[in-house]
């Protein structure tokens, strides 16, 4: 049979050297599709070889090998040959499947073991047997019954990438003479190929594995293994380093030879004290008795030896002779030992469980359907000391809870089974979560630091019910300790699959991972040490050095240890990144710091050292390729957060262990309270984590840039520990999120790291939350990071509620000082120094002193905001949504320090800081405010700023515009700065002249109204005050009130202005961060306003008092370290640059942008192309991730647009950044599932490690249309910025680290995208002066002269082309069979008002219309189709200044309305036109007119005809919030036709309404709650009786 493969193969598999090589193509992204099969089918005994000549280390799994009766000619290859079926054997990893199902677990060598160049072949025996052959050895029968016709298969699997076939032919005679046989159903332990004369040494290595205790005193005698361990800790000194075995020899004896032991060990009687069996010869077998002092020995390996100490042999005869049958006596010990009365599950299970694998694999039929009915049980009750353990083989992320496990009285033939195990009140003990449940009900909640929910697949369990009666379960084999002190002598072990666990298989002792594990520590022990010479193997410690700190020998697969263990190395560091993690060689004494120095760092990975502390043994942990994964008894600092099983527990702490160089020392101690801190440059980062065990060992990993590093044993520089000083508050590094170091500014309130216990800190210590929210309900409480000063506010919004406990948030102050503040479960328990607001009682020291208080914290919903201050007098205030709501107490001790308090209580989950929290002191004190306190900088000559000549009618400009006044009135003041304020730019004026005949004073802000698109008359172009100003966006302080285009946004901001006093002075600057800052006389007040748009003009308001100012700042940003003056010339050419910049333009990238491009390493769908400009997903609906290969620059703007969309799949995009290199990045599946360091805009909301921190931010990004851009900003600040088709939605996360690179997850409908570079025009990118609707309406109300009442957008200005709501309403308007004649032409007329539409436009809530002007609202959540407006009704110089209003209707008047254009009087529906006599109860009779001049007797007449007359009304309203109700639209049902899903309709009509017109009133509605914040309810109602008043405008239509 000719050594080659078959030309068909897998669909990713390129063939090569006459078909006899084979390599999967994209290795890195594609783990599967790699099958190749032989040429030709196997004759009987060739062995089909191939050698392994490439692997990765990206995936799980290798090479998988085994033999098909499928004709390779017309097979339809599968992803992966465990899916081949048809009569099809393969071999994978330690295990048999046979047509996709395991027959054996435990076979042979673990294929995923095997390295580049090791050889793996399969074998069709004579009797119909299949073989397989690792490295020239025969590993036993796999399977029987084999056809004759079958083709040998290979798959190139996970790490496996290339192979090669090298042979084709029958075993030599030597291979065949030394094949495995077994004995009584158990292998031989052998070895073949041994030269002459080692086999002394090969007999010390068996009987090393095989001895307990040494007989003659010259072997080492080995402890008694501890419950939790599964192998010795000490082994002999003699075994020599010349033993002439390879390395696959090696690990074929210790595997066996420990397996063997190990069995007989534990299912031969459980003993310890074991008797070995004698030699082959003898052919017997024996067991020690547990008395006998001569019992100990080992089992011996010579088969010639005649030693009979109570069936003990030795292991040193002294014997040459070399058979193949080494170690029979061993195989015969385990025969002579083994039982049949294996642990299985019980025949009789839950309803819906399968058993397999001989009942040892349990599997929860319809996992994704129901949830329970998964109980199992063991076949016979637990013996004394018997390790029952189950390994998690499968799990399903949909339901809540998860697996559980216990001990039962029941016996399982006489059980009636539950739905779930915790539904038994009798005999019964569960661990449930990480709680202990006896008989249904809780008797400890938290029995240890696991929690079965929380375990992945691979995770094992186990229990053991000890002889005393205690029962102890184990976690991944670590002891969790007594669960219950008394168990009844007979138990069941039992199983529940609840929830998301599937399938679980019973692990016994002897199967493989277990295997490695305990065969991991000896191998690398056996391995030289890199850059020495090997020593002779010696696992006991120096007794000189006991006591010394050093590295633990077993190290990360690329890691070494050298100088004597003080040293840890990567060796290849610029070829790997990771798998250098090393262990300290003993657990760390309490206030024992262990420190290391970085010697050698490499410059080409992202990432660098981590340190922590872990419970796990080195001698036993399996290493991971980083620290960060290990998911148990782990606490790592990584970067600048704080890591515990994988999950970050603290966002911002301490030094960033990324910046660190050469030289430079990190270190870990763990406190003797428990507390776990870190040390950098020897000094303390503070406590990071508490509750820490006492026995835990330190670790370093050497990840990315660190190379080298060694343990420093002087520890006589660092300073003590911050409990240990006597300066009082606790030492934070500058870079603590909790550092009270220049703490100054308002905004650097945070949440302190110290908290309750089920609280979590995240955001960098803004958020705050409860974590098992729907289980626990308190031992929440959280506590400011520094002292309130007095006037200061305190504010927090709250976030996430849930609705299953009573009661909610309480908030308070206290004096306890975090670091002395033992939480209780509730604030209210403390007894002193303790003041809170609890539903609406005010506790002082856990007692009530004020019942019903004016707030009430239990009834609070999502998006309440609480705040609480401590004024200077000591009375405590609280704020509910910015309203004072009164002194709460009074007394707080003024000379002492208070904190503000929140405690996460019942129905309330998460918090955040708002950025309102700062000081609230409105009182401005002029005597106290002097030019020497703050002393004015004059303008610089020449470079002054400017007003602009776009001003106010009452205004007048002297001293060539840095003066203004008002001559007249007390309004129409406003004016402009002359250009656009740069970043960080002050614009600052002071007051010359005031006049105290008017009330109220200056008002001034930012606005994104540029004064060259004002009219040339100031008469006709401006508002009379700011306040009113509408034109784009305003953003303005007005007393202390800040307001964004009149709309209320804060109250009691900084100082009022209103008190402000000639020679004040009042700034205005846009900060990087897009906020607004009001500086008075010089004093910066904080953030005013947040989201400020990037091109803004400074804008003041001379109103009421302030009737004169002047510019006192300068157009150049000062610098006090500067002592050049500005350049004129450069003044002058900056003015013409920026006057000839475009209106519409913005200037984002303030830094020259760098190329930016995809980066190779994505997720498993993506295809790159474009030069890794573009991006599209190939597949399915995720594992779509992608980032891009560079860092994304701070100030520059990576922007990207969406090319397709599928309509076939739900949702869309999602993007934001990462904090750490992508090299790093193991991609799940979809970007929600990325926990450390990331940052992600998915709909309208904002996310952080997957915790939700904002919402209804920007538009939903699910509704984004082909074509739309989409970019993203990191400003100066570390500011997070989503900019949607060049408009920037403002700030949507802070702290972002720096690098950090964009991400973008290509889920469900969006497809492809493509970086949008210089050669990529953006979205109306070459239409400078395109317009969107909301611009044109903001240019309409300004008066409403500059366009027609029917103005229309563009075409591009409708970003949202593929709606899906705007075509639910049009199919819904298709039904209502209206004629096309009355609707526009152009459907780009048409306009949607659903969230996504007008966020996408940037639309405002409200604007105004007509002459006067009056406002009206923006009906969101409608969708309009425009009408085709009659020909005598177009473009009527009067009728521009009509006002806009809504109507609503039935849908059967809507034909008869659009039949008249316009409401007529019983034409509307039920509602619209109502009968009212003339003088009506509410009052809208019009006035007789001329009623003096007719006699008595007509004006009774007149009354008369009227009475029998009734005039019809139709209402109408400025707010489709009134207009819509359903009394005045009532809801229609109808059938999608696209759908078929039912929905609900109603619709009404835009309209404009003449002036004088109508009657303003109240809504007749008779509630009282305000229906729209904009309008009063006394003035929501407009009624009208004239025909021809009223013009149909657009349909509007909403559907639920």
């Amino acid at each position: 049979m000719a050594a080659e493969l078959h030309p068909r193969s897998g669909k990713l598999i390129g063939l090569s050297n006459s078909n006899r090589t084979a390599q999967r193509n994209q290795p890195v992204q594609e783990f599967n599709h790699g099958l190749v099969l032989s040429r030709e089918p196997l004759r009987d005994r060739d062995v089909f070889t191939v050698r392994i000549d490439k692997k990765v280390n990206s995936w799980s799994g290798s090479v998988e090998i085994g033999v098909t009766a499928l004709d390779p000619a017309c097979l339809d290859f599968p992803s992966s040959a465990t899916g081949l079926k048809g009569g099809s054997w393969i071999v994978s990893g330690c295990s048999v499947l046979r047509d996709g199902r395991s027959v054996l677990e435990e076979y042979g060598r673990d294929l995923d073991q095997l390295a580049e160049g090791d050889r793996v072949g399969i074998q069709r025996s004579a009797r119909g047997e299949l073989h397989l052959w690792v490295n020239g050895h025969d590993c036993g029968a796999a399977a029987s019954g084999l056809p004759t016709r079958l083709w040998a298969v290979v798959d190139l699997y996970g790490k496996c990438t290339q192979v090669t076939v090298v042979s084709c032919e029958p075993p030599s005679s030597m291979e065949r003479d030394t094949e495995r046989e077994t004995v009584d159903g158990h292998e031989e332990v052998m070895v073949c190929g041994v030269r002459e004369g080692d086999t002394e040494d090969l007999t010390s290595v068996v009987n090393l594995a095989a001895a307990t205790n040494g007989t003659n005193g010259t072997t080492e005698e080995v402890p008694e293994l501890p419950p939790t361990h599964n192998r010795p800790d000490k082994f002999p000194n003699n075994i020599e380093p010349e033993t002439a075995l390879t390395e696959h020899q090696l690990f074929d004896v210790f595997n066996n030879a420990i397996v063997s032991l190990y069995r007989s060990e534990d299912e031969g009687g459980g003993g310890r004290d074991l008797g070995g069996g004698t030699g082959t010869d003898s052919g017997t077998g024996g067991r020690g008795d547990r008395g006998s002092s001569s019992s100990s020995g080992g089992g011996a390996v010579n088969s010639n030896s005649s030693n009979s100490d109570s069936g003990a042999g030795t292991g040193n005869t002294g014997s040459t002779n070399n058979s193949p049958a080494v170690g029979a006596g061993l195989g015969a010990v385990t025969s002579g030992m083994m039982t049949n009365d294996a642990l299985l599950f019980h025949e009789k299970c839950g309803t819906l469980i399968k058993l397999s694998n001989n009942n040892k694999t349990a599997e929860r039929r319809r996992p994704l359907d129901e949830f329970n009915n998964g109980v199992v049980m063991t076949n016979r009750p637990l013996r004394h000391n018997e390790m029952f353990e189950i390994r998690i083989d499968k799990l399903v992320d949909k339901w809540s809870g998860s697996i559980e496990i216990g001990v039962t009285t029941h016996n399982p033939n006489n059980l009636d089974y539950p739905a779930t195990m915790t539904n038994l009140r009798s005999g019964t003990i569960m661990m449930s979560g990480c709680g202990i449940l006896t008989n249904g009900k809780g008797t400890r909640r938290e029995y240890c630091e696991f929690s079965l929910d929380e375990l992945q697949e691979g995770d094992h369990i186990g229990l053991m019910h000890k002889a005393s009666g205690a029962l102890h379960f184990y976690i991944n084999g670590i002891d969790q300790g007594v669960a219950a002190a008394q168990t009844p002598p007979m138990v069941y072990g039992v199983v529940d699959l609840y929830g998301m666990a599937v399938k679980v298989t019973i692990v016994h002792n002897h199967n493989h991972s277990d295997r490695l594990r305990r065969n991991n520590a000896i191998m690398r022990a056996l391995s030289p040490d890199v850059g020495r010479p090997r020593p002779a193997l010696s696992l006991t410690s120096d007794p000189d050095a006991t006591d010394r700190l050093l590295f633990h020998s077993n190290c990360g697969q690329k890691a070494a240890i050298i100088s004597e263990g003080r040293t840890a190395l990567r060796p290849h560091a610029t070829d790997d990144f990771n798998h250098g993690v090393v262990l300290s060689g003993r657990p760390l004494r309490s206030n024992e710091v262990f420190q290391v120095r970085i010697d050698k760092m490499v410059d080409k990975w992202a990432g660098s050292i981590e340190i922590g502390v872990t419970t796990h043994n080195p001698a036993y942990l399996q290493l991971p390729s980083t620290m960060t994964n290990l998911r148990s008894g782990t606490w790592m600092m990584t970067g600048n957060g704080v890591m515990h099983n994988g999950t970050t527990i603290l966002d911002e702490y301490g030094h960033n262990l990324d910046r660190l160089k050469a030289g430079d020392t990190v270190g870990v101690v763990r406190k003797e309270d428990g507390s776990l801190h870190f040390f950098v440059n020897g000094v303390a980062q503070g406590p990071a984590a508490w509750n820490i065990p006492p026995s835990v060992y330190a670790v370093v990993d050497l990840y990315g840039q660190a190379a080298q590093a060694t343990i420093m044993d002087d520890m006589a520089d660092l300073p003590p520990l911050p409990e240990d000083s006597s300066e009082g508050p606790t030492v934070m590094s500058p870079g603590s999120p909790c550092s009270v170091a220049g703490g100054n500014s308002a905004n650097d309130l945070r949440f302190h790291q110290l908290h309750g216990t089920n609280a979590v800190i995240t955001n960098g210590g803004r958020t705050a939350l409860r974590q098992n929210c729907r289980s626990e309900f308190n031992d929440a409480i959280v506590i400011s990071n520094r002292c309130l000063r007095d006037g200061e506010l305190f504010e927090i919004v709250i976030q996430k509620m849930v609705d299953r406990w009573s009661g909610s948030i309480e908030a308070g102050v206290t004096s306890i000082r975090p670091e002395e503040l033992e939480f209780p479960n509730t604030m209210t328990d403390i007894d002193y120094d303790t003041w809170m607001l609890s539903g609406t009682a005010i506790m002082q020291d856990g007692n009530t002193m004020r019942n019903n208080y004016g707030c009430d914290l239990d009834s609070l919903t999502t998006g309440s905001r609480i705040g609480m201050m401590r004024s200077a007098t000591g009375d405590l205030h609280y704020y509910i949504n910015g309203v004072d709501q009164g002194v709460a107490c009074t007394g707080l001790p003024p000379d002492k320090e208070v904190y503000a308090v929140i405690d996460l209580y019942g129905q309330c989950v998460q918090v955040s800081i708002t950025s309102s929290s700062g000081p609230l002191d409105n009182s401005l004190c002029t005597s106290n405010i002097t030019e020497k306190s703050f002393p004015i900088h004059s303008p610089v000559a020449g470079v002054a700023h400017r007003l602009h000549s776009k001003h106010g009618k009452n205004v007048v400009l002297l001293g060539e515009g840095c003066q203004a006044v008002r001559v007249g009135g007390y309004a129409h003041g406003i004016v402009f700065s002359a250009k656009e304020l740069k970043t960080d730019e002050l614009f600052e004026v002071k007051i010359d002249e005031v006049d105290n005949q008017w009330s109220g004073s200056l008002h001034m802000g930012l606005t994104s109204l540029a004064p060259p698109e004002l009219p040339s008359c100031p008469m006709s172009g401006l508002s009379p005050s700011l306040t009113q100003l509408r034109a784009k966006v305003t953003w303005l302080l007005a007393g202390s009130e800040v307001r964004r285009n009149g709309v209320l946004q804060r109250q009691n901001y900084g100082a009022s202005l209103d008190r402000l006093m000639v020679g004040n002075r009042v700034g205005v600057k846009r900060c990087s961060d897009d906020t607004m800052h009001i500086l008075i006389d010089g004093e910066d007040m904080g953030t005013a306003a947040t989201a400020v748009a990037k091109n803004v003009y400074a804008v003041l308001d001379l109103y009421g008092r302030v009737t004169a100012v002047s510019i006192v700042s300068s157009s150049v940003l000062e610098d006090a370290e500067s002592i050049k003056a500005p350049s004129l010339s450069s003044d002058s050419c900056s003015d013409g640059e920026e006057e000839s910049t475009p209106v519409g333009s913005t200037k984002v990238a303030l830094v020259p942008n760098s190329v930016m491009a995809f980066l190779e390493n994505h997720g498993k769908n993506i295809q790159l192309s474009n030069q890794n400009l573009t991006a599209a997903r190939v597949s399915s609906y995720n594992q779509g991730l992608l980032v891009t290969a560079q860092p994304l620059p701070r100030q520059q703007l990576f922007q990207f647009q969406i090319d397709r969309l599928n309509p076939s799949w739900t949702s869309s995009l999602s993007l934001g950044v990462i904090g750490h290199s992508p090299d790093r990045l193991n991609f799940p599946s979809t970007a929600c599932c990325l926990k450390r360091s990331a940052w992600l805009l998915q709909r309208d909301s904002v996310f952080h490690n997957s915790l939700k921190i904002c919402e209804n931010y920007g538009p939903n990004l699910d509704t984004c249309p082909e074509g739309t851009v989409l970019g993203l900003l990191v400003d100066g600040n570390s500011c997070l910025h989503l900019h949607v088709n060049g408009m920037d939605q403002g700030v949507a996360a802070q702290d972002i680290p720096n690098p950090c690179y964009p991400l973008i997850d290509l889920y469900g409908q969006c497809e492809q995208v493509t970086i949008v570079t210089d050669n990529v025009p953006t979205v109306g990118g070459e239409s400078g002066e395109a317009r969107c609707q909301g611009d044109m309406e903001k240019a309409d109300m300004v008066d409403g002269i500059k366009e027609s009442v029917c103005w229309t957008p563009p075409p591009e200005v409708n970003p949202n082309k593929t709606c899906e709501y705007q075509a639910l309403c049009s199919r819904f308007k298709d039904l209502l069979t209206l004629p096309d004649g009355y609707f526009n032409e152009d459907a780009k007329y048409n306009l949607c008002y659903c969230e996504s539409c007008h966020k996408l436009r940037g639309d405002e809530a409200y604007y105004k219309r007509g002459e006067p002007p009056r406002d009206y609202a923006l009906p969101f959540g409608w969708c309009r189709f425009a009408l085709r407006i009659k020909p005598h009704c177009e473009v009527s110089s009067a009728f521009k200044k009509w006002h806009i209003a809504y109507h609503g209707t039935s849908v059967g008047a809507l034909r008869r309305t659009l039949d008249h254009a316009q409401l007529l009087s019983g034409t509307s529906s039920i509602f619209s036109v109502s009968p009212a006599k003339m003088e009506g109860p509410n009052g809208y009779s019009e006035p007789e007119e001329n009623s003096n001049s007719l006699p008595d007797r007509d004006r009774e007449r007149d009354r008369d005809r009227e009475r029998d007359r009734e005039v019809p009304r139709v209402q109408l309203s400025p707010t489709m919030r009134y207009s819509g109700l359903e009394m005045f639209a009532p809801k229609v049902q109808f059938r999608d036709p696209r759908s078929h899903c039912c929905h609900q309709a109603q619709v009404g009509f835009q309209v404009c309404v003449r002036p004088g017109s109508y009657k303003v009133g109240p809504q007749n509605l008779g509630t009282s709650e305000p229906l729209d914040p904009r309008f009063s309810n006394t003035e929501i109602e407009w009624i009208t009786k004239e025909q021809g008043g009223t013009l149909l405008y657009g349909l509007l239509i909403r559907v639920e």
